[in-house]
């Protein structure tokens, strides 16, 4: 081999050994948390979940179906439409619950050697279609506004993400304004096994969600036994091949400091199936 094809061939593994490197890292976003991860442009995901939550004598579960679409390579823009079966003590009600539309665009993007930095802000608009009329109700007879940021870091091996939400609820025609919430969510995660494009990939996750409401209102008098604030750990995974991915974890609560005589939390878990076509 010549010296010249020597430098040639040498050039070209450097290049190619690059690119095996510093390849786009599969996209993740966390679970109970928000995360800036977008669709590319012309991007479509179908994504089927299940949402459990159990606080005191009150049982709900959520089939959901989230549909999402890549406006833009940093603009998304999505639908999710909910079916709700809920349990207050012997009383149960099913339906469709509140249809929600939201829209997220990424602001800011780092690319370097194998990992990723960027954040966005959420748009998110809860309507008010599900029935208040059942009982329990299964809508909210409100429509309501969520504000949200979040950052992210996506390395080869190791994850981070920090957020925090507003969420500003309408009132409903009985009078009665639900509180306010903030929510604020850090997550680290790792990928104890580096794969290639085509194998399949697990992420471990464990996150800390905290929440905060402030007390509900009717006719603008306080509500005494409304608000205060919740903390939950929260372990999961996420899986993936290629274009498909299972997301799951749990919410444990670990702290609480509720108003007044308010049922805690027992738990909450989330599973979801992710399409990208």
């Amino acid at each position: 081999m010549t010296r010249c094809n020597r430098t040639r061939f040498s050039g070209l593994g450097a290049t190619l050994l690059v690119l095996i490197i510093s390849r786009p890292v599969s996209a993740h976003d966390p679970i109970f948390g928000l995360g800036p991860h977008v669709l590319y442009k012309g991007g479509v995901e179908v994504a089927p979940e299940v949402h459990l939550e159990k606080k005191g004598d009150e049982q709900e579960t959520e089939l959901g179906l989230e549909l999402v679409y890549g406006i833009t390579g940093d603009w998304a823009a999505g639908i999710e439409l909910p079916y709700v079966w809920k349990e207050e003590g012997l009383e149960s009600a099913s339906g469709t619950g509140d249809v929600s539309l939201f829209t997220k665009y990424r602001f800011w993007r780092h690319d370097t050697l194998g990992a990723q930095e960027s954040a966005a802000v959420l748009l998110k608009v809860k309507t008010d279609t599900g029935n208040e009329n059942s009982t329990p109700a299964l809508g909210t007879g409100t429509t309501d506004t969520i504000l949200g940021l979040a950052y992210g870091y996506e390395g080869r091996k190791w994850y981070r993400w920090a957020s925090l939400r507003y969420r500003r609820n309408g009132e409903n025609d009985a009078g009665l304004k639900r509180g306010d919430k903030i929510l604020f969510d850090l997550v680290g995660g790792i990928r104890p096994k580096l794969t290639g494009y085509l194998e399949p990939d697990t992420v471990w996750l464990l996150e800390l969600n905290g929440e905060y409401g402030k007390r509900a209102q009717l006719n603008g008098a306080e509500l005494p036994n409304t608000g205060g604030t919740e903390w939950f750990l929260s372990p999961g995974i996420f899986w993936t091949k290629r274009n498909f991915a299972i997301k799951a974890g749990v919410q444990i609560p670990i702290a609480s400091d509720l108003h007044g005589n308010q049922e805690e939390t027992d738990y909450r878990a989330k599973l979801v199936f992710e399409w990208h076509l």
